[in-house]
């Protein structure tokens, strides 16, 4: 009680799983910090109930101010990084915790060859997952739509980036927009590595390792962030999606 402490709430998608992994990397260089005269010393909140009670406990609903639109899952967990939105909206977090996660939306690509031999077991997939279908069409990837699909990785050999280009322009791709609460970790999870050797090694259930055959032919692209699936939606939905609940691009235009 002789010292102050200093107390966060901290806000994120898998926040409870981010913040302890963080925290323990924090541990191994307790050495380093010992030879510079502070210990440093953190207690983190475990479950979702533990945060509400300690955020009841320490703050006030006026202590914060978060961004609806940015709103990945709930439950959050007690540290909560705090910041305006754009569009200065304030609401209470306390409210916000007790409310539900936010619907949100994301973006999956089935490429060319895998949607056309297994477009009804997909959609039984996502519906089992609780994935709602509210835009689908059929495209013929451009060259330089296709580059921008690809990871900063994949651009670096020159001979992958083509492989990788001349596949997805090499036929008819569907491409989905799904919302769920969490959409894109929830697909990001389902859909397993872009290697589906190495998605069948983790789990055979996994969907590229079900209906990939290769790093290039690996069946499936999902936004693999918030800020992506934003990207994604606009560049592949640009009329809008047939749904009320998400108002992912009205809320994210500048």
């Amino acid at each position: 009680m002789s010292n102050p402490a200093l107390v966060c709430a901290l806000r994120r998608i898998d926040a409870f799983r981010v913040l302890a992994d963080a925290l323990e990397r924090l541990t191994q260089c307790r050495e380093k910090l010992r030879k510079s005269d502070g210990l440093l010393q953190t207690v983190m909140a475990m479950t979702p109930e533990v945060t509400f009670r300690q955020a009841v406990i320490i703050f006030t609903e006026m202590d914060f101010v978060t961004e609806h639109a940015s709103v990945l899952l709930k439950p959050v967990c007690f540290s909560y990084l705090v910041r305006q939105s754009q569009r200065r909206h304030a609401e209470s977090l306390l409210t916000f915790l007790q409310t539900g996660a936010q619907i949100l939306c994301t973006v999956l690509l089935i490429k060319p060859g895998a949607w056309s031999h297994s477009l009804a077991r997909i959609l039984r997939k996502l519906d089992l997952e609780k994935f709602s279908v509210v835009g689908m069409k059929h495209i013929n990837l451009e060259p330089d739509i296709a580059l921008g699909l690809l990871s900063s990785e994949v651009r670096q050999d020159p001979a992958v980036l083509e492989a990788h280009r001349t596949y997805l322009t090499s036929g008819t791709a569907l491409v989905l927009c799904l919302q769920r609460p969490n959409a894109v970790k929830k697909l990001i999870d389902l859909l397993g590595p872009e290697d589906p050797k190495l998605a069948r090694a983790l789990d055979p259930f996994l969907w590229r390792a079900q209906y990939g055959i290769s790093t290039v032919q690996n069946g499936f692209y999902g936004s693999k962030s918030y800020q992506i699936a934003v990207r994604d939606m606009k560049l592949f939905f640009p009329e809008g999606l047939c749904c009320a609940e998400c108002q992912t691009l009205e809320e994210e235009e500048v």
